[in-house]
């Protein structure tokens, strides 16, 4: 007995534990509203109960005593049951869906929230597709969990109870004759519930697959069209799918193999039941009245019956959805909140980078023992090649990942000794990729700065060179971006960005790209963008375009996670070093140089 109990509460996960858990944590808020639930329900199953008893007095009225008005007298009994039913039942029903409603929702708020404490790193390990599957599958299991439980109680257990007493009631012997089919039932069902857990995992993983695909296909539709993909998304997609109806139809089967059974036994039962009611009432002088109003009761209890025979089935196939939510939840945050911590506080916005060191995975080291100054208000530009440690840089100022060894500090203030909330909010950010959010232009340049106001957006894109395209929309700034911006082109993307950090008025600017992917004339108005965003800002910028950035104060060489040359761009070009051999190569091209000497 203490091995087995030992087994069943090591697994945080088991269907008890799981099943105790939900109760007291989701569903004990709503007490007031199940105890009125249950109170109907028990209506319910007392006029179940009421009208099978009802249905043998009035064949007994009928046609032993031909009792005309004992008829009319419990036909409308019999209504007023039945009403009572219907307004129970609707009462009930209404009740349990607006609670299932309330704990759907408030777990999908629960695990967004909890996703929103995660880091960078926590979302790199997944495919987006996976927290989909999680929200909706998992939150609406819990519902599904907590509705099987308390139908299962409320309604099929009090009606099975009030159902049995009228079969009791009439006949004792043939009733129990009836009970017979339950232990068998019970074995063969349990023998089922460990099939049924392994294929509804595998049906969650498989739709989440089918998502996956689906996102990847519509998001990278551009590319799939340009590369003639579509036959291989399409075997992708046909693939996931037959994996998930192949599995679905093994499902299908293991969990209505109770259904034959049931009904096997159950025919068995209500054979034997006439057989014997019959002969009562032919032999041994029994009323039409008692067999009818019985064998009423024991059709009427086989429905509810069958269900709770079910209903360890049902859960443990719900449980699998409940548990992938609650993996999510009950995870350690990644990055948890630190608003305890003080705050960031600014005079100069000096951002120094000490000795630091970072690694993504063990024994790999991004950035060795990086050190630089980036002075107040002035650029600072990091080059170098691709894979170096540039944008690691920016995603530490950040704090998207921590340091492994080091420091960085602002105006002397460790960035790990304050909260993020502060840092982040001293600071703007605009990368190669642009995000836009669904909304309209307003919209997204209004996230810069929660309560802007309409001065504020039109200044900062009027300052972003912004105002004028937007204007150009029909809709103005009420226009819609689309899905990621979708409907804008790229340096109208990137100039949304850049009047959203604007709007933002953050002392500390960080640029990573910002002009990569745009056309000359695009960039050539990004670039008057970007120089209104950083007059009197602290600004890291990060450039592979070695002339957007021919006039920063500042010009770091990173290469191997190390800075490997600084100074500003005469002086790196005198050096004739590593800046210089990036730089003669982006203009061999484009226009003949003079030789790169100390006179340059």
């Amino acid at each position: 007995m203490a091995k087995i109990s030992r087994k069943i509460t090591d697994d945080p996960y088991g269907a008890l534990i799981l099943i105790r858990r939900l109760v007291m944590e989701q569903a004990t808020a709503y007490w007031r509203r199940y105890l009125l639930a249950f109170a109907l329900m028990a209506v319910s199953a007392g006029t179940t109960a009421g009208a099978a008893y009802l249905l043998g007095e009035v064949i007994n009225q009928a046609y032993v005593d031909k009792n005309v008005r004992g008829i009319a007298i419990l036909s409308g009994v019999t209504l007023v049951i039945f009403i009572l039913k219907g307004a129970a039942t609707y009462g009930h029903t209404v009740i349990l869906s607006q609670i299932s409603n309330a704990i759907l929702a408030n777990n999908q708020r629960r695990l967004f929230a909890k996703l929103m404490t995660e880091s960078i790193g926590f979302f790199s390990e997944r495919h987006s597709s996976e927290f989909l599957a999680r929200l909706n599958a998992g939150a609406t299991s819990v519902t599904q969990v907590l509705s099987l439980l308390i139908n299962a109680i409320g309604r099929d257990l009090l009606s099975l109870i009030a159902l049995v007493t009228v079969m009791l009631m009439q006949d004792p012997y043939m009733a129990l004759f009836g009970f017979l089919i339950a232990p068998p039932a019970m074995l063969i069902l349990r023998k089922l519930v460990r099939r049924i857990k392994g294929l509804a995992r595998t049906q969650f993983t498989g739709t989440a697959d089918i998502m996956e695909t689906m996102q990847e296909s519509l998001q990278g539709i551009r590319t799939v069209k340009a590369f003639t993909l579509e036959q291989t998304m399409q075997e992708r997609m046909e693939a996931s799918i037959t994996a998930v109806e192949r599995n679905a139809n093994k499902m299908a089967k293991v969990s209505n193999r109770s259904s034959p059974l049931m009904e096997t036994l159950g025919g068995f039962a209500i054979a034997g039941s006439l057989m014997y009611g019959g002969y009562r009432v032919v032999a041994m002088g029994a009323t039409p009245g008692q067999f009818f109003s019985f064998l009423t009761a024991f059709l009427l209890a086989y429905e509810p019956a069958k269900r709770l025979a079910r209903l360890n089935i049902d859960l443990n196939s719900s449980l699998i959805g409940a548990q992938m939510l609650l993996e999510i939840v009950d995870s350690p945050a990644s990055e948890p909140n630190d608003d305890d911590k003080p705050a960031l506080k600014l005079n100069e916005a000096r951002v120094e980078l000490r000795d630091v060191s970072f690694r993504y995975r063990a024994n790999e080291n991004v950035l060795n023992h990086m050190s630089f100054v980036a002075e107040p208000g002035r650029v600072t530009a990091l080059v170098g090649p691709s894979g170096g440690g540039k944008s690691t840089v920016l995603a530490l100022l950040l704090r998207l990942y921590d340091i492994n060894e080091g420091d960085i500090t602002i105006d002397g203030q460790s960035i790990t000794a304050v909260s993020r909330r502060s840092l982040r909010q001293q600071t703007a950010y605009v990368g190669q990729d642009v995000y836009l959010f669904r909304g309209s232009i307003f919209d997204n340049i209004a996230f810069g700065k929660v309560g802007a106001t309409e001065d504020e957006i039109i200044a900062a894109a009027k300052a972003a060179c912004a105002h004028d395209f937007i204007m150009g929309f029909p809709l103005g700034y009420q226009t819609p971006v689309g899905e990621h911006g979708a409907q804008l082109s790229g340096g109208q993307r990137q100039r949304v960005a850049i009047a959203r950090a604007l709007v933002k008025n953050a002392p500390i600017i960080l640029l990573d790209e910002a002009t990569a992917a745009l056309d000359s004339e695009s960039e050539k108005s990004v670039q008057e963008a970007i120089e209104h965003l950083c007059q009197n800002r602290t600004t890291i910028v990060i450039a592979h375009r070695l002339h957007t950035i021919m006039h920063a104060d500042a010009i770091l060489v990173v290469e191997g996670g190390e800075i490997v040359e600084r100074g500003r761009h005469d002086d790196l070009l005198r050096q004739n070093g590593r800046y210089a051999s990036f730089f003669r190569l982006q203009h061999r091209d484009a226009s003949p140089l003079a030789p790169l000497d100390a006179s340059a």
